[in-house]
Formats: C-alpha cells, sequence, structure tokens
C-alpha cells in the first residue's frame, strides 16, 4: 500500500490530513520516543520492528508515527478502526498479511486505531498472530492500557507513552501549515497576528489535528478583505473552536484523574483549584449528581468534626442538585465546593474507624462486657447483665470501660 505519494491536495484532503508528516524529521513532538538515539529511531534505523502499543491523548501523533514506521521500512500498512472493524475484518488481514509475506518476504504493519474498543475475544485473536510475526501489531489508545488491553497482549507489546503536544510545538504546526505552499495554506492570502495563533495554540489542548481542523473552518469562515486577504483574528478562531469538545471521558480514566484532582484540591485547601476542577467535570458533562456524592463523602472524611457544618452543607448540596438540575445546580456546587476547600480539615474519625475495624480483624468477636448489656429478663440480671453500669447523668464525675477488657485503654480517636 502507498502511503504518501498519493496527491492529497487534489484531492482536497483536510488541512490536518494533508499536513500530516512522512518522516522523522518532519514530525514535531515526542522527542523523547523519536530523538535520536531514542526507542522509535532506532527501531526504524535498524528495521527491527516489534508490536506497540501508543498510549496518549487525541492529536498527539499515534497514526502518524504508524505511518512512518511502515513507510521507512517498506512495510504494508493496513489500518483498522476498532469502533467499524470486527474478527472478519481482523481475519482479512491475516490472510493478506500471510500472503505478502509468503510471495513478497514483505512485512505487514496493522494498526488499530481506538484499539481499547475491541472486546477480550477480538483482541485474542491478535495473540497467534503477533507470536508468530504474521504481522506487527501497532495499536492506538487514549485510554490506559492496563486497564483496557488484555494481559497476554500487553506482554507481548511494548507499552509506548505519547504527551499532549506543547503550546510551541502546535505553534510550530501551525506556523509550517501557513507557509508551505505544496500541501498547506502558503499559496493563499493569510493574515494572522501572533495574538491570534498564541490563542489557537492555547486552546487547542496539546491536540494538533484540532489546531489544523481550526484553522482551516477559521479561513473558511471569514470573507476576504479589501487587500483580498483571509484576515485571521482571535475572534474567528473563537468562532470556529466554539465546538471543540473538552478531553473528558466520563467512562474512562480521565474521569477518574479529574475526580481525583478535585478531592484533592479541597484537601489541600486550595478553593481556586477546586473550582477549576469543578468546571473542567461540567464543561465536560459529568453527572452533577455524582460530584454532590463525592462531597457528601468528602465531608466527613477530610473535615467531620473539625466543621461539623460541613457534612450538612454536603448534603444539603446533593437535594438541592436533585431539586434544581442543571444549568443552575452549578452554583451549589460551586458553593459547596468553595466552602468544603476552604473549612478546617480534621480525618480523624475515619482513621478512628480504620484502626477500630484492624482491631476487629485481630480479635473478632470479643464479649461485650457485662455492665453494658441491658438485663431484659430475670435471667440476664441474676447472669449480672447490667450490673455495675452507672448512669453518666447522674454520675458525671466517674470514669467507666466502654471497651472489651482485651482493649482497655486503646485510643481510636485522636484529635
Amino acid at each position: 500500500m502507498d502511503l504518501f505519494n498519493q496527491n492529497l491536495s487534489e484531492k482536497k484532503a483536510p488541512l490536518a490530513d494533508r499536513m500530516r508528516p512522512t518522516n522523522l524529521d518532519e514530525f514535531v513532538g515526542q522527542g523523547d520516543l523519536v530523538g535520536q538515539g531514542k526507542i522509535l529511531k532506532k527501531m526504524i534505523e535498524s528495521d527491527q520492528l516489534f508490536s506497540i502499543i501508543f498510549w496518549g491523548p487525541p492529536g498527539c501523533g499515534k497514526t502518524t508515527l504508524a505511518r512512518i514506521i511502515a513507510h521507512a521500512t517498506k512495510s504494508n500498512f493496513i489500518q483498522l478502526s476498532a469502533t467499524s472493524s470486527g474478527i472478519a475484518d481482523i481475519r482479512k488481514v491475516v490472510e493478506q498479511a500471510k500472503m505478502q509475506l509468503r510471495a513478497y518476504q514483505k512485512k505487514t504493519i496493522l494498526f488499530i486505531d481506538e484499539l481499547h474498543r475491541f472486546n477480550k475475544n477480538q483482541q485474542d485473536t491478535f495473540l497467534p498472530c503477533v507470536e508468530d510475526g504474521t504481522f506487527i501489531l501497532i495499536g492506538a489508545t487514549t485510554e490506559n492500557p492496563s486497564f483496557e488491553i488484555i494481559s497476554p497482549l500487553l506482554s507481548r507489546s511494548r507499552i509506548l507513552v505519547l504527551k499532549s503536544l506543547s503550546k510551541e510545538e502546535i505553534k510550530s504546526i501551525i506556523n509550517r501549515a501557513l507557509k508551505d505552499e505544496e500541501k498547506g495554506l502558503g499559496k493563499m492570502k493569510i493574515k494572522i497576528d501572533d495574538g491570534a495563533i498564541n490563542f489557537l495554540a492555547n486552546s487547542s489542548g496539546g491536540d494538533a489535528r484540532t489546531s489544523l481542523n481550526a484553522l482551516e473552518i477559521a479561513i473558511g469562515i471569514v470573507e476576504d478583505n479589501n487587500k483580498g486577504e483571509k484576515e485571521i483574528t482571535k475572534e474567528i478562531i473563537c468562532e470556529a473552536l466554539q465546538h471543540k469538545n473538552l478531553m473528558y471521558d466520563w467512562a474512562g480514566e480521565e474521569h477518574y484523574n479529574v475526580v481525583s484532582a478535585f478531592i484533592k484540591s479541597m484537601r489541600g485547601s486550595d478553593p481556586d483549584a477546586a473550582l477549576y476542577w469543578l468546571a473542567r467535570m461540567i464543561e465536560g458533562g459529568e453527572d452533577p449528581e455524582f460530584i454532590a456524592r463525592r462531597m457528601v463523602i468528602f465531608a466527613s472524611e477530610d473535615i467531620s468534626n473539625a466543621d461539623p457544618m460541613a457534612l450538612v452543607i454536603a448534603v444539603s448540596t446533593f437535594q438541592a442538585v436533585r431539586f434544581v438540575g442543571l444549568p443552575e445546580a452549578q452554583i451549589n456546587l460551586a458553593h459547596a465546593a468553595a466552602y468544603l476547600a476552604s473549612a478546617p480539615k480534621s480525618n480523624a474519625s475515619y482513621m478512628g474507624l480504620l484502626a477500630a475495624k484492624e482491631d476487629i480483624k485481630k480479635t473478632m468477636n470479643l464479649p461485650v462486657p457485662l455492665h453494658l448489656r441491658n438485663a431484659e429478663t430475670s435471667l440476664m440480671k441474676n447472669l449480672g447483665y447490667g450490673e455495675g453500669y452507672k448512669y453518666p447523668h447522674d454520675h458525671p464525675n466517674e470514669k467507666m470501660d466502654y471497651l472489651p477488657q482485651e482493649l482497655k485503654g486503646k485510643k481510636y480517636y485522636r484529635k
């Protein structure tokens, strides 16, 4: 399959596809993987291929790197998407790969986009082919492979972590697209200032595809000025980006990452950070009742008796969220998040509970002391139930033991 010799400009491919790098020299970012002496650079130079799982956010170069590896090693390249392919498609690839190997001694790279969306049985079908070298598997995933990819496949692959592109890397990609006369926008009369480019780079979330798509949309929606130029301003870029979604997969790892950051910000008494992560969850479409439930737990776990009103406010917020609903409920959530983050902190009651549970595991069913038992019958009374118990309101100065004898003097609650 010829990956790069098609005239994409003539086919009016999207700008992001036209500007896709064809070799490592053109590739921007991921220096710890593609730089001199780094793993992918050495793999390509030695032509010693191995199966890889690229784990990283959207637009960081996963697909592009797979294509560059195939092109540089003159391998047959087949791409499938886990969202639209099944076992029948995989079997066809296996036959094609075997034919290429048998007839032409040519290696095949099978690239699976969104590998995590294949179920266990589908992932199992790769194992024999990866094991015997029928094809080299390169998978791309935005989700943590340890959660989404089966262990046998993980053990046969190298996990390479890709990072979001930096603002400067995104700016480099934008500027290259603006200057490139063959594949980019260099032949067009485009006027764009540094402020607009900086805004675009900042707003792209480290996603090269997002930045180029937004730039192309911006050029498409703006009319020529009196000099025949496409004048791109920050306002035009903002309009082009208005439908960009936050990376927040409520069913995946990012969901847990953002929730964790929210809780830790409140625990660290940083209301500014707490409100930021709260806004990330709201904008990402998180269930507001889930957020409220987490705050109810937090109020007792991390504040407790240092400020008893914290639990009252958290529970009231949950009720308000259920009663009001979004969008107004976000005001209730912000109120509670700011209060909980600013409140004094104590985990004494929670730590005390955990310590008591540990002792219960060690000592199991210690008998309740007789003086703490109620004598409901005459038999119980004759056996000493309740004997020696003194009502604290009548004997405020007398100290009694309330723990089993074996745990006498044990301290669980430490203020």
